[in-house]
């Protein structure tokens, strides 16, 4: 198969993962991996991995399949950073969706789901690695399940909710709160793109919450 990634943000820590499944998968397709839509160049399967683009139907409609990854239980769960606010309202557990993609935001058939157990000790690396895992995972599915001549089921919208975007405020942190009240946020907070941080004394503060060890008295 012919099989084009975009991806936007070469900074991104899913490219590490990419990489890995490129350079395993390169022996039996043609896989190339670009940042912007411009460049795309047709062919059987586009990967929509953590793209920032709006990919219309004229440049899907160059692949046989355009295909975005999504970690909520469509439709519960539409638009942006779906997992980040569904931590941070308490989940232990996530739903990651592979689907379609379409002009109206994760709206599209539905390939495959998988659940993954987040627990509430991991932090942004650990976090990551569950979810990026999953999503080789579900590409892998979809190149099976494309050579199966196998379809997607489509989507209702029952149930949808939506997201809104995360900006740079979405990551202030009271610094009147203790580390229990900001425990959540800390531990999904990237340390590099979009920090965590306090204003204090009249400057700012970046915050980073990084696991030491296990603490054998705490099981949970």
């Amino acid at each position: 198969m012919q099989i084009d990634i975009l991806c936007s943000d070469p900074t991104h820590p899913v490219n590490q993962w990419l990489a890995i499944w490129i350079e395993k998968r390169q022996v039996e397709h043609d896989i190339r991996l670009y940042r912007k839509k411009v460049d795309l160049r047709g062919g059987d399967v586009l990967f929509l991995i953590s793209c920032a683009e709006l990919i219309n139907q004229t440049t899907r409609a160059s692949f046989a399949h355009s295909l975005v990854i999504h970690a909520s239980d469509l439709p519960k769960g539409r638009g942006w950073s779906p997992h980040v606010w569904s931590i941070l309202e308490g989940a232990t557990e996530l739903t990651v969706t592979l689907l379609n993609a379409e002009d109206k935001v994760d709206s599209g058939a539905v390939w495959a789901k998988e659940k993954i157990k987040i627990p509430r000790h991991y932090v942004f690396d650990e976090i990551n690695a569950h979810i990026f895992d999953c999503e080789l995972r579900l590409m892998e599915k979809a190149l099976v399940m494309i050579a199966k001549g196998e379809a997607p089921f489509d989507q209702d919208n029952i149930g949808a909710s939506y997201y809104p975007r995360r900006t740079s405020a979405d990551s202030e942190i009271s610094p009147d709160k203790s580390i229990s009240e900001v425990f959540e946020l800390l531990r999904i907070s990237d340390p590099d793109r979009y920090p965590a941080f306090v204003r204090y004394r009249n400057h700012v503060y970046s915050l980073t919450l990084k696991k030491m060890c296990t603490d054998e008295t705490d099981r949970d």
